[in-house]
Parts: C-alpha cells; sequence; structure tokens
C-alpha cells in the first residue's frame, strides 16, 4: 500500500464567488446593520465591555459602531499553529495558507458498524470515532462524531472530550454545555500538556461555539466567548443561519446577517483580550421549503460557504467551513454525490477547517463508511490543489528524449523516483480489472469501507497517556475530581 505524499499546505485553485466590490458591499451592508440594527447581546461582562468602549447600549440591545469593528480586525490574529497532543505542529491557519479535514459533532443518531441499522449514538461509538479518524491519513483533526446518549446529560460534553483526547492525538474541536463544562475540558486539556501555560503557548484544542441567528448572542454563547478569549483558547464562534428562516432566503442577505454575527462576535472577543485567537466562517444553509429540513447536501449551502470562506480571506483571518456531508438518510449515491461535490468546492475554496465529513441525515447521523469515502475524497481533492510542479525533473526532457518515439517510460529510473509524489493512492476505490474485481469478491465500496473499519478498531493502536493523567481526566469528564485541586 503506497501512501500519499501530497502536500497538505496546498494554495487554493482560485474559486472566486465575489468580486472585491461585492465584498465590499457586504461589509459595508454589514456595518449598517451593527450600527442601526444591533445585536442582542445577553451577557451583562459583554454589555458593559461594549458600552465601555463606545457602543449604543439599551438593555440588551447593542448597536455597534464600525470604528469598534475595525479596531477588532486590527488586533485579532492573521495567523494560529495549532498542535497535536504531542505537541508537535499540525496545522498553520491563516488565510489561502491550507485545506485541514475532520468530521462533524454531536449526532444524536448512528449507523451501526455491525448491523446496518440507524440507532441512538453511546459514548462508545465517540471513541470508534476518535480511533477511526486517528487512523485515517486525510484526516487531521477530530470531533466528537457521536452524542454520548447513555452519559448523564449535563456531562456529555466532558465525556465526548475525554472519549476524544484519549483516543487521538490529533488535535480536537469541542464544543461545551456552558462556562464551566469549558473551564473543566480546558483543565483536562492542560493536565495531558503540563500545565496551561504550555497549553496556551502551543494549543492542540480549538472551541467552537455559536451565536443564536439571527442577530443574538446568547448568555451561554457569551460566557464561553468570554472565557476561550481570557484563557487564550483558540475560538470557532460561527452562525448557522438558514436562507428563508433565520435570514433572509437570498444569500447575499444570508451572508450579511452571518457576517453580522461573527463580527459582533469578534469584536467582544477582542475588547475582552486583546490577541486572542478567533476563528472566522460558518454557513448559510437554506431551509429546504417543501419539507423544512435544514439542507446539508443543497447547493446553496455550498455557494455560501464558499462566500464566508472568501469573506475570511477579505479579513485575513483563518476560516472554518463545511464538506462531506449530505441530506440522504444512507449511505447512498445521493450521498456519496453530494459529499463529492461539496467537499470539491470547500477545498477549491481553500476554506482552511473543513468540518462535518461522515454527516448524513442533515447531520443529524453520523456514518463512519461514509466518513472513510469522505477521507478519500478528501485526498483526491488535496492532490488536485497541489496543482503541478514544473522544474527540470519533472519536465522530464532527458528521459523524453532517451526513451524516444515508441518507448515506454515503465521500466525508467525517473519513473521510480517520481510516481510516489506525482500520483494519487487510494486504499478504498476500485483501480482494478473487472476479472481481479470478481476474483477478490466482487465487493463495493460500502463492503470494503466496513471491513476497513473493523480493522482499524481492532488493530490501530492510539500512544497510551500516563495512567495516572488518565485517571485524573476520566474522574475530571465523570464529575469525580475537582479542576481546582489539579497541580
Amino acid at each position: 500500500m503506497f501512501k500519499n505524499n501530497h502536500k497538505k499546505y496546498n494554495q487554493k485553485m482560485g474559486l472566486i464567488n465575489l468580486t472585491k466590490n461585492q465584498m465590499d458591499d457586504i461589509h459595508q451592508a454589514t456595518l449598517d446593520i451593527l450600527e442601526k440594527v444591533g445585536v442582542k447581546v445577553c451577557e451583562p461582562e459583554a454589555l458593559k465591555l461594549l458600552k465601555d468602549n463606545g457602543a449604543n447600549v439599551s438593555g440588551d440591545l447593542v448597536k455597534i459602531p464600525s470604528l469598534l469593528v475595525e479596531q477588532a480586525l486590527q488586533t485579532v490574529p492573521s495567523s494560529l499553529a495549532i498542535a497535536d497532543r504531542s505537541g508537535n505542529r499540525a496545522m498553520t491557519l491563516e488565510s489561502q495558507r491550507g485545506v485541514y479535514y475532520g468530521p462533524g459533532s454531536d449526532t444524536p443518531y448512528i449507523i451501526d458498524i455491525d448491523t446496518g441499522e440507524r440507532r441512538r449514538a453511546v459514548k462508545q461509538d465517540t471513541i470508534n470515532a476518535a480511533r477511526v479518524c486517528d487512523a485515517l491519513e486525510n484526516i487531521d483533526f477530530v470531533m466528537a462524531m457521536a452524542l454520548a446518549s447513555d452519559m448523564p446529560q449535563n456531562r456529555t460534553d466532558r465525556h465526548h472530550f475525554e472519549a476524544m483526547v484519549l483516543n487521538t492525538t490529533k488535535p480536537i474541536v469541542f464544543d461545551a454545555h456552558d462556562r464551566q463544562g469549558l473551564l473543566d475540558i480546558i483543565a483536562m486539556a492542560a493536565l495531558i500538556v503540563g500545565g496551561k501555560d504550555k497549553l496556551t503557548e502551543n494549543p492542540y484544542i480549538i472551541h467552537y461555539a455559536q451565536p443564536t441567528s439571527p442577530l443574538i448572542h446568547s448568555r451561554t454563547a457569551l460566557e464561553k466567548l468570554l472565557t476561550a478569549a481570557a484563557e487564550k483558547i483558540p475560538l470557532i464562534y460561527i452562525p448557522a443561519v438558514m436562507c428563508g428562516a433565520t435570514a433572509p432566503v437570498t444569500t447575499a442577505g444570508a451572508l450579511v446577517v452571518a457576517n453580522a454575527e461573527s463580527l459582533s462576535g469578534l469584536v467582544i472577543h477582542q475588547l475582552k483580550a486583546e490577541g486572542a485567537p478567533f476563528i472566522y466562517g460558518g454557513g448559510t444553509p437554506p431551509m429546504d421549503m417543501i419539507t423544512s429540513v435544514c439542507s446539508y447536501g443543497d447547493p446553496q449551502r455550498d455557494l455560501g460557504c464558499a462566500c464566508l470562506v472568501q469573506l475570511s480571506d477579505y479579513y485575513n483571518l483563518p476560516s472554518f467551513t463545511t464538506g462531506g456531508c449530505s441530506d440522504a438518510h444512507i449511505f447512498d449515491q445521493q450521498a456519496a454525490m453530494e459529499a463529492g461535490f461539496n467537499l470539491l468546492i470547500s477545498g477549491l475554496s481553500g476554506g482552511n477547517m473543513v468540518h462535518d465529513l461522515g454527516y448524513i441525515g442533515a447531520g443529524m447521523t453520523g456514518s463512519l463508511e461514509y466518513l472513510l469515502l469522505c477521507n478519500e475524497g478528501a485526498g483526491a481533492v488535496r492532490f488536485l490543489t497541489c496543482g503541478v510542479d514544473i522544474n527540470p525533473a519533472t519536465l522530464a526532457l532527458e528521459v523524453i528524449e532517451k526513451v524516444g518515439p515508441g518507448g515506454h517510460f515503465l521500466s525508467e529510473k525517473h519513473t521510480m523516483e517520481h510516481f510516489r509524489d506525482e500520483m494519487h493512492f487510494t486504499n478504498l476505490f476500485n483501480r482494478n480489472t473487472y476479472e481481479n474485481w470478481l476474483a477478490a469478491g466482487s465487493k463495493g465500496f460500502g463492503e470494503n469501507a466496513k471491513a476497513m473499519i473493523k480493522e482499524i478498531l481492532q488493530w490501530h493502536e492510539v500512544p497510551l497517556l500516563d495512567a495516572k493523567i488518565m485517571k485524573t481526566v476520566k474522574d475530571i469528564a465523570a464529575g469525580e475530581a475537582n479542576r481546582h485541586k489539579l497541580a
């Protein structure tokens, strides 16, 4: 089996949906909304920060002057270095730098790997997903792909983090129920790397939180935003508006609402702690007007995501977007087509972090077989977006002259030296003849993916942490250890 050597810091190939003038228009419309309409801010400290810095505060309605937006854009970092659990550089997040892939989080249902049936997800599914992600070549970060319905509801966030951090060394994107949950998870993450200072100097975790569309920053979301800023933990704070429901039905109008939520959140974040790391992005999926489903597979969603990635470039901010997801309820032809389409769009757009790989059922169900398909798709997109390397060695003039008309290149040293870098290899897609495929059992992709998942779960090893640290992490997750007493 050959390992692909494609560069991970690939440049985007230039998918342009918005001109500079159009982005100027969106930006100005966003400033107008923030100054004239305002946003609801449902947290006392955030209200005080805004009022003390010149915002017009009336109850929980805040109108934000453009100067505060411009100041926040000046102080927020344009580049973030994210490590893995061992402290090695894993991702560099900055405008037009590179594309990284990961699953989505918190699906209430999972496709059972043994029965093929859709059922309620449990903590073991979160563990399994983390181990599979750890093994897959094109999965760069991990999210809790399944909700632990068998754990106490008020502590599932801690259990999800425990399941991930003990079963992968890759960077972790996590959510938390509230400020206390966030602090507990930060304590677990810091314990593993030897202290909070080491965690903030070389973070391997990123917190994920959301405003409430349209134009509301809830108390819980802001408590987490303020805490992440104060603790210098990288924060993804992104809207998920629905065109025609929680945002205008037009993509342009939805982009204005989403942008207003993101930039107003950024203002509060930077007022709390200048220079704290912040990741921009999100999506503008439509609400299907026939079924009322928030569509993960509709091309309008892909268009909105691509536009938000362009806006992240406009603001010179790292970006978080989506791909590898579908409205199909089973792993079928629709799921495959929608994943291929939106993975390609996100890759061509150049979004830094592409999440939701493995999502079916409009974000309600996780499928590990589908995740393997998305891993293969991400590898193909990564190969495409690396482009073509043009230099004397790759132009191959000498070998062409040597072989000449009618010859072949199979036995040439040049072929052996370069084929690993120039060709894309797949673990699961069929590249065999019909006869050989029949002889191997005539298995389809789904059968091969299921077999590979079972092999990973049986044989893949994740480096173990110190036994005492592992126990403490588990105790914090279960509420049996007090993070304030940690050394």
